[in-house]
């Protein structure tokens, strides 16, 4: 695990020189990406439907796209849940994270392309890795398991073969392989539906692991941590992973 480290982390580190690039000139790297959106949105429904192809400036966009909140694109998005495709994004749409709260229904669901889970979910992670990495080159994170903490499973399927759930569960189920590797509990574990037993599940399957790092909600991982200490009469978490480094959150 040494050696995987090692490697692991100097591919982190490579990152840095591309994200000190993006700090530097953030204006040209969001008109790159602008125009990389506008093309690969051209011929689809919503591109079409607001001419994309004449679009060559930002201002051209505002003027000519309105803001658009999820009652305003809901019938496009129950469209893709029935199997139409190339509506609002060019490749097929095979899965959707539900979520609920901040519209009129009970729930809605967010369409999740693979561009979205490699450009941005997983990218996003692994440039977390790499700041992590470059601010502390002595890490030995890669060395042991990453607890990664996520929703439940709860996958529904539509009657065109598509998916949906929680985002976590998403995400989880679309891991590259390799962090599969160094991650811990095994699926089946960390995307049980009921609570209870999965945080019992989770502290039996990791309290003898090598965790070197966290991941997940803040509050569902406090949770976890008091039930670890109960479980294991520990007083302090790292007398349960004595390597553990870092917690890596969001919310």
């Amino acid at each position: 695990m040494g050696l995987l480290n090692s490697v692991v982390s100097w591919i982190m580190k490579q990152r840095i020189h591309q994200m000190e690039l993006f700090m530097k000139y953030p204006h040209d790297v969001q008109a790159e990406w602008f125009k990389k959106l506008i093309e690969a949105g051209r011929d689809t429904e919503w591109g079409q439907r607001y001419d994309f192809k004449s679009i060559t400036t930002v201002e051209e966009f505002k003027n000519r796209v309105p803001v658009s909140n999820y009652d305003d694109i809901r019938d496009d998005i129950e469209r893709v849940r029935h199997g139409e495709q190339n509506i609002l994004w060019p490749t097929d749409i095979k899965w959707f994270a539900k979520s609920s709260g901040t519209t009129g229904d009970k729930s809605k669901f967010i369409p999740v392309s693979a561009e979205s889970l490699a450009e941005c979910h997983f990218k996003g992670g692994k440039d977390m890795l790499s700041i992590y990495c470059n601010n502390y080159p002595e890490t030995k994170i890669f060395s042991g398991k990453g607890l990664t903490l996520g929703g439940t499973h709860q996958m529904g399927e539509f009657e065109n073969s598509s998916y949906y759930g929680d985002l976590s569960a998403i995400l989880m189920e679309n891991l590259p392989f390799w962090v599969h590797i160094i991650r811990t509990p095994d699926l089946s574990i960390a995307l049980m539906d009921e609570w209870e037993s999965k945080i019992d599940a989770i502290t039996k399957a990791t309290v003898n692991e090598d965790v070197t790092n966290l991941a997940g909600v803040p509050s569902w991982t406090l949770v976890l941590l008091k039930y670890v200490l109960e479980t294991t009469g520990k007083s302090n978490i790292t007398e349960v992973w004595p390597n553990l480094e870092v917690f890596f959150h969001g919310g």
